[in-house]
């Protein structure tokens, strides 16, 4: 794979048009248009981790994705700045605008999320595997039923950006090819999901992944016959340190404020990122500017480690360009940084396992959660099989027309049920779920 070639302008659905309306670059209105979007201002009722907020204003999806956009374009930037003293001839390239590219991936990579986290997400794919939708395994394809069972956040980001609902226009959103391209964790078919249950794209988005990859440059790796499989796209290598980085060392200070964890043990946490000398330095740093308050002191170590794994993962990638360019980079940059901050990192994360992503508030919106995305799927995806009963046609008028609940295909009717429960948010879902039941009513 080359930069001049991975870095593409060209716009999905407007291939041939290149409209301009202003003077700002074509990845900076890629990145204006999603924030002006419905789907990304829905992230802020949508649960990350703990639950929405009450008297302790914890993350959500939104403000987790305008922290990974911040830190994306810190990333590209740098990568940029280094890039391109080795490489004169990327200069006054597009290869400059990297930074905007990795910013506008950040906004985009959580917008495929269902309510209620992974909750939600394993709620839809058990309804399949587990509930009562084992039975429609007979009546619908190989690769859609392989699309449904593991059904992902990541390709269902993909396709909000991509698919043409209707009265959307050709391309969807119509993004940059390269956007799209950073978005994509796991570039391959839900059938090779494997174990892990990862994949980019969904069957019917799956042309519109090809045109791009192939456009860019982009390394196949499957042969012709055999399920798409991809390289990544080198952009995506940035973009996933900025989630890794920011849910990670964001949920502790979360865990902290919630106190989950205490003072000490989040200090140990956040201070063992750095070499004894630093560590002192961190906390003659707070003494003197008179800190006293424990929630700014963890704000401002917080932040150190911050910029400590930025700095890190910005010289992973430029050590690594060779071997991410060919297509055989494995794993993460996370795990590709030095010793002392990767052994610091494995620690957060065991700690966030044992005692934040087990603590009794999660949870509890777990199981709630899980509760209510089970019953929104067993009650619309009858719906979407039994369209001619009464209570079916009275659910259907909830859908909103951009989804094909009237279709005559059953695949299309139980993707817009999918399409409709992944883009609530929790609040929305919750209201459904209570009409549903009909454990409230609406007052005039």
């Amino acid at each position: 794979m080359n930069w001049q070639q991975l870095i593409s302008n060209k716009r999905l659905g407007q291939e041939t048009r290149h409209e301009r309306h202003d003077d700002r670059s074509e990845f900076k209105r890629d990145s204006d248009r999603l924030i002006y979007s419905a789907p990304f201002r829905r992230l802020q009722n949508k649960t990350q981790v703990f639950p929405l907020p009450g008297s302790i204003f914890v993350h959500n999806r939104l403000t987790h994705s305008l922290e990974v956009s911040s830190l994306g374009k810190s990333l590209g930037d740098d990568v940029a700045r280094i890039l391109t003293e080795r490489h004169p001839e990327l200069r006054g390239t597009l290869f400059e605008e990297i930074g905007t590219i990795v910013q506008t991936a950040g906004l985009a990579h959580d917008l495929g999320n269902p309510p209620f986290g992974h909750s939600g997400e394993k709620a839809i794919q058990a309804f399949f595997t587990e509930g009562e939708g084992q039975e429609l395994r007979t009546r619908v394809s190989d690769r859609f039923w392989d699309d449904i069972t593991h059904f992902e956040g990541n390709a269902n980001a993909f396709r909000i950006l991509t698919h043409r609902f209707h009265g959307r226009r050709e391309g969807g959103f119509v993004m940059t090819y390269s956007t799209l391209a950073s978005i994509v964790k796991y570039p391959f078919a839900s059938s090779e999901a494997g174990g892990h249950g990862k994949f980019g794209f969904f069957a019917p988005e799956e042309d519109s992944y090809r045109k791009i990859a192939d456009e860019l440059g982009i390394a196949r790796l499957s042969a012709d016959g055999e399920p798409l499989r991809y390289a990544r796209h080198p952009l995506v290598y940035l973009m996933e340190a900025a989630d890794d980085i920011c849910y990670e060392i964001m949920d502790i200070e979360d865990a902290h404020k919630l106190k989950l964890l205490t003072y000490q043990e989040t200090e140990d946490l956040l201070l063992g990122f750095f070499d004894s000398d630093t560590r002192a330095s961190i906390l003659q740093r707070v003494e003197e500017d008179g800190v006293t308050d424990v929630n700014e002191k963890v704000v401002y170590m917080r932040a150190c480690v911050v910029g400590l794994l930025e700095n890190e993962c910005v010289h992973a990638f430029v050590d690594h360009e060779s071997q991410i360019l060919a297509g055989t980079f494995e794993g993460s940059l996370i795990k590709a940084i030095s010793e002392r901050p990767r052994n610091a990192y494995k620690r957060c994360t065991q700690v966030s396992k044992e005692r934040i992503y087990q603590s009794k508030i999660v949870l509890d919106v777990e199981l709630s959660g899980y509760k209510i995305m089970e019953t929104l799927m067993r009650d619309l995806v009858s719906a979407a099989v039994s369209p001619e009963k009464f209570h079916s046609k009275q659910l259907i008028k909830r859908f909103s027309s951009q989804y094909d609940i009237q279709s005559e295909d059953l695949e299309t009717r139980l993707m817009a049920v999918i399409d409709y429960i992944s883009g609530m948010t929790d609040i929305y879902a919750l209201d459904i779920y209570q009409k549903i039941n009909g454990i409230s009513l609406p007052i005039i």
